[in-house]
C-alpha cells in the first residue's frame, strides 16, 4: 500500500532534462570557482552546509537558508518538479548555491541563491549562472524573481533590469514577482555572465570532491 501511494506522490521532471556544462570561473581574488550542477546524492551535504544558517537574522539569511533547505529536501524526497540546482566550489569548499524550477518549457521560477562565502560575488555569478541555464540551455523566455532581501534587490533587480509583473503572484509565498526576459538576459550577458569551457579535468575532479565550510557570515557573527 505504501509503495502505491509513494507512486501517487513521487514526482521529478515532466520536461526534457538537459544538463548543465559546468565553467569556471576567475574570482578578483584570482581562486577559480568551478560552477557547476549539483547531484541529488549531493544534497545531505547542501543541507549540511545550510543548517547553521537557519538561525542567522544577519541579511535575511534565516528566511533564504530555510527555504532552500526545503527546496532542497523537496528534490532529494522527490516532492519537486523540474528543479535544477548549481553550486559554485572554490579550492574543493562549497561557496554557494542557487536553484531554480522550471514551470513550463517557456517560463522558468528563479529561487533562491545563497553564498556561504562573502565578497567574491560569489552569489552573483551563481545568479548569473542559473539564469544562463534556464535561457541558453532550457530556452525559457522568461525567468520570474521574487526578492526577500535588500542585497537581493540591489544586485539582481537593479543590476538585471527585471521588468515587474504585478499581475504575477511568484510562487514563493506570493510575494511581488519580476521578470528577466530573454531580451534583457543576452542584452546584459556580456558583462553579467562569466566563465570558460571547459573546466580543466583537475579543477573538475576536485570540485567533486566536496567539502562543506564554516558560512563565512558565521565567522562574522
Amino acid at each position: 500500500m505504501a509503495e502505491d501511494v509513494e507512486s501517487i506522490l513521487h514526482i521529478n521532471w515532466d520536461l526534457p532534462r538537459k544538463p548543465y556544462p559546468p565553467k569556471v570561473i576567475t574570482l578578483v581574488t584570482g581562486d577559480r570557482m568551478v560552477v557547476r550542477e549539483a547531484s541529488r546524492e549531493e544534497v545531505p551535504s547542501l543541507l549540511e552546509a545550510i543548517r547553521p544558517l537557519l538561525t542567522v537574522e544577519r541579511d535575511y539569511y534565516d528566511i533564504v537558508s530555510a527555504r532552500v533547505y526545503a527546496e532542497l529536501l523537496g528534490w532529494y524526497r522527490y516532492r519537486v518538479r523540474n528543479e535544477y540546482c548549481l553550486i559554485g566550489v572554490i579550492n574543493g569548499e562549497l561557496a554557494g548555491i542557487a536553484n531554480n524550477r522550471l514551470v513550463s518549457d517557456r517560463i522558468c521560477m528563479s529561487l533562491h541563491t545563497l553564498a556561504l562565502k562573502r565578497g567574491l560575488r560569489v552569489g552573483a555569478h551563481l545568479f548569473a549562472a542559473k539564469q544562463e541555464h534556464a535561457v541558453e540551455n532550457y530556452g525559457v523566455d522568461e525567468v520570474w524573481v521574487t526578492i526577500e532581501s535588500p542585497i537581493g534587490f540591489r544586485r539582481f533587480t537593479i543590476e538585471w533590469g527585471l521588468e515587474p509583473r504585478p499581475e504575477v503572484q511568484h510562487e514563493l509565498g506570493g510575494a511581488r514577482c519580476w521578470a528577466l526576459t530573454k531580451e534583457n538576459y543576452y542584452r546584459l550577458k556580456p558583462k553579467l555572465v562569466f566563465g570558460e569551457r571547459p573546466v580543466p579535468e583537475e579543477l573538475y575532479s576536485r570540485s567533486l570532491r566536496l567539502k562543506i565550510p564554516t558560512p563565512d557570515v558565521m565567522r562574522q557573527e
